[in-house]
């Protein structure tokens, strides 16, 4: 069996941190949950990461990026504006549900900003607006630039993010 390389086991420490603090909070989380499913010693963990909230912002970062990743690679090659919305609402929804973790952990990201915030840290919140605004941006491009199509998108998205938090079915409000 090979060994696993430094930046292997970094991935395999931001998918373990993505689902722990996804469930627990920032707050609530340990770095010792993070390496022992990860299967490391603290001590290692923290030769990948300087401090636990690296390792959340690591975290924060990746589901971001897969959720941008989910909307341009739905609407690649999708012609009409249309379709393309339907395309990236599909395949959001598809993440959500197969990986909920990915929502739970941008949930978690907004929670601790106001924390942070009001102690004078504003790292997470930087991090947040930084990974929202690539997300908006990817969806404004693919909709022809439209911000009132694009903040419809996420206007409905925001409403099933809320309602498959608090576990009710997308078409609950209707």
């Amino acid at each position: 069996m090979g060994r696993i390389s430094a930046q292997e086991r970094r991935e395999s420490v931001i998918r373990a941190a993505v689902a722990e603090f996804a469930l627990g909070g920032y707050y609530g989380t340990s770095v010792a949950v993070i390496a022992r499913r990860v299967g490391v010693t603290q001590p290692y963990l923290f030769r990948l990461f300087p401090d636990k909230k690296a390792i959340f912002v690591a975290a924060l970062v990746r589901s971001m990026e897969d959720t941008r990743l989910a909307f341009e690679r739905a609407a690649d090659g999708v012609e009409d504006d249309e379709q393309a919305l339907q395309a990236m609402t599909s395949a959001y929804a598809q993440l959500i549900s197969t990986r909920p973790e990915t929502l739970l952990m941008q949930m978690q990201g907004y929670a601790v900003v106001a924390a942070d915030e009001a102690q004078g840290d504003d790292l997470i919140g930087e991090v947040v607006r930084a990974g929202w605004m690539r997300i908006w941006e990817t969806v404004r491009r693919r909709l022809g630039a439209d911000a009132d199509k694009t903040a419809g998108f996420f206007a409905c998205g925001m409403l099933g993010n809320t309602l498959a938090a608090i576990g009710l079915p997308s078409g609950a409000g209707r």
